[in-house]
């Protein structure tokens, strides 16, 4: 597993990691942003749709078996957050380095010979 914590850099950083089944990214600053734009579309000053429909739902039964009001808001809110994350330069490059150092074949510990 990978101790590098350096980021490919960037608008956004993108941090590389390894477990033994997985390579993780970790884009802390994405989930940020996203939040960011989910709060912006709650609150806009002209456009209450988001606002309005979110108090719909907490304003309405507790147990629905209508789930179509949430995943209105779900796919509203969805549109209105970020999705995208540019690499410039090398920056594609660089995440591919990372990608291929924490996917590549890793040494395996020598297996114990059984005698025959």
């Amino acid at each position: 597993m990978s101790d590098d914590r350096t980021p490919v850099t960037g608008p956004i950083p993108i941090y590389v990691e390894t477990t033994p089944a997985a390579v993780v990214l970790d884009m802390a600053a994405l989930t940020r942003l996203v939040v960011g734009d989910v709060l912006d579309a709650l609150l806009h000053p002209e456009d209450t749709t988001a606002w309005d429909r979110l108090h719909e739902l907490a304003d309405g039964p507790a147990v629905s078996d209508d789930r179509l009001p949430y995943e209105e808001l779900v796919a509203q809110l969805a549109a209105a957050a970020s999705s995208k994350v540019p690499l410039y330069g090398t920056k594609a490059l660089e995440l591919a380095e990372h990608l291929t150092q924490a996917a590549g074949p890793k040494p395996v510990p020598n297996q114990v010979r059984r005698a025959s």
